[in-house]
């Protein structure tokens, strides 16, 4: 059976002089960006700059909304509403939207980022809320959410496409959530351990949390952050063990591309 697998990346996070990532270099190796809105990062010129080079190596555009938060990047908890977050998810993806329509394209999925990502995997509520979000702008947008987890249901009772999302760059725990940022181990530093993991998540459909339980997940796309340390490093050795394994790299939806 074959398998296809989508690679995302979260991208345009730059904001005024301040510089975050190596976009360019890393968007050859993968199927779809999720570009900032300007509430974690991001600014017209970015944003318009990011969607400009997706299109140039045909990498699906999506929209990365946030909580209002650009001192803490986007993740930090804080206490919302779901109608709240239902609004502030309008405004950065009609904002997106509005960039992609001004060069003649338009938006493929949104993924919430960060905090808003993590709080909205365990809360149905401010998930649902986020959904209708999507749905009430483009519902023709594909949903990005943590594979297992509150999004599931939620882009499912929106009548939205879901694409389950996997990351090889952190650490899982019992109940399939992400390990915090704040805890030891979080993130995933070693190259060969994240191949492993990714090749593991695709596979077997499931991987081993840091319990050294086997938790099951469904993966369709596979996060590559860029924002770490040696991330075109990781994008890269993914990428061609990927391939290497006989899995096609395309967003849902999209044709598959060889890197460049």
């Amino acid at each position: 059976m074959s398998i296809t697998l989508d690679l995302n990346c979260d991208m345009g996070e730059s904001y005024g002089a301040w510089q975050m990532g190596n976009d360019t270099a890393i968007l050859p190796f993968v199927s779809s960006a999720n570009i900032a809105c300007g509430f974690h990062g991001g600014d017209p010129g970015t944003m318009r700059r990011t969607v400009a080079a997706a299109l140039e190596y045909g990498v699906a555009i999506g929209a990365h909304p946030s909580l209002p938060d650009l001192a803490g990047f986007g993740r930090r908890n804080m206490a919302i509403s779901p109608q709240e977050a239902y609004d502030l998810v309008v405004y950065q993806v009609g904002a997106l939207a509005g960039v992609a329509a001004s060069q003649g394209t338009r938006l493929h999925h949104v993924k919430a980022h960060g905090a808003l990502y993590n709080m909205a995997a365990k809360d149905g509520a401010l998930a649902r809320a986020i959904c209708t979000a999507v749905r009430d702008v483009d519902a023709d947008l594909v949903l990005y959410g943590l594979a297992g987890s509150q999004w599931v249901a939620a882009a499912q009772g929106a009548g939205l496409q879901l694409a389950q999302e996997v990351f090889g760059d952190r650490s899982y725990q019992d109940d399939g959530s992400l390990t915090p940022r704040t805890q030891p181990g979080a993130m995933i530093t070693d190259v060969d351990l994240a191949v492993a993991q990714v090749l593991q998540m695709v596979r077997e459909r499931a991987v081993t949390a840091q319990s050294g339980k086997s938790v099951a997940l469904a993966p369709d796309t596979l996060c590559l952050h860029g924002d770490q340390p040696d991330a075109l490093a990781f994008a890269s050795a993914i990428r061609q063990a990927l391939e290497a394994a006989g899995i096609a790299i395309a967003a849902p939806g999209k044709q598959r591309r060889p890197a460049r």
